[in-house]
């Protein structure tokens, strides 16, 4: 899993950081019986979730966090009402908290003397504002680069992903999403 605290911490790929800035909206999703599952609910599934221990403080700042995340996701994509909708908050309260959260952290460059010399970054963030702090850095760099710009919505009944469109073709979040929305239009179009 992507979203230990230490996967955060370290340098990751631009491809590990779009995945984990989708990982992170993605624990919310259908229950397939017309609900949700959200896999923070509790502080012990954010701890589970996060490698970290529980610490309901750390937990409702980051599930304010995801929605937050969910929030500007939903704007990107142009997402109209879905099950989530209720959850979201102003799209300028979600901008500042997800801002606000990656300045949490400063990095300050210090340079090591070896053989070669090299740059270390250190910080005097607790490990909690450091873990969120990744994360909404992830979803910015992500939002704000390239693969931002294939952010989709899962147009599927009742779906509430989102994932970055790989392919031309690729309408649907996973076959399964797809087969679902080729069932229901053939089932209206059955009535109709």
């Amino acid at each position: 899993m992507i979203s230990s605290p230490k996967a955060v911490r370290e340098p990751i790929t631009r491809l590990a950081r779009v995945a984990l800035a989708l990982e992170f909206a993605g624990t919310v999703r259908h229950d397939g019986h017309g609900g949700l599952v959200d896999d923070l609910l509790t502080p012990e599934g954010f701890a589970a979730w996060a490698g970290v221990e529980p610490d309901e403080g750390l937990w409702r700042r980051a599930v304010e966090l995801r929605w937050a995340v969910r929030t500007l996701y939903a704007r990107a994509t142009g997402t109209g009402e879905r099950l989530d909708t209720p959850y979201l908050m102003a799209f300028d309260r979600a901008l500042a908290l997800v801002n606000e959260t990656a300045a949490r952290v400063p990095r300050a460059p210090r340079l090591e003397w070896g053989d070669p010399p090299r740059v270390d970054y250190r910080d005097t963030a607790d490990p909690g504002d450091r873990l969120l702090a990744g994360l909404a850095t992830a979803v910015i760099e992500f939002l704000g680069g390239p693969e931002g710009a294939r952010l989709r919505a899962c147009p599927a009944p009742r779906c509430v992903r989102y994932f970055v469109k790989d392919h031309p073709r690729q309408e649907w979040c996973k076959p399964s999403c797809g087969n679902r929305a080729r069932v229901s239009r053939h089932y209206h179009r059955a009535r109709d």
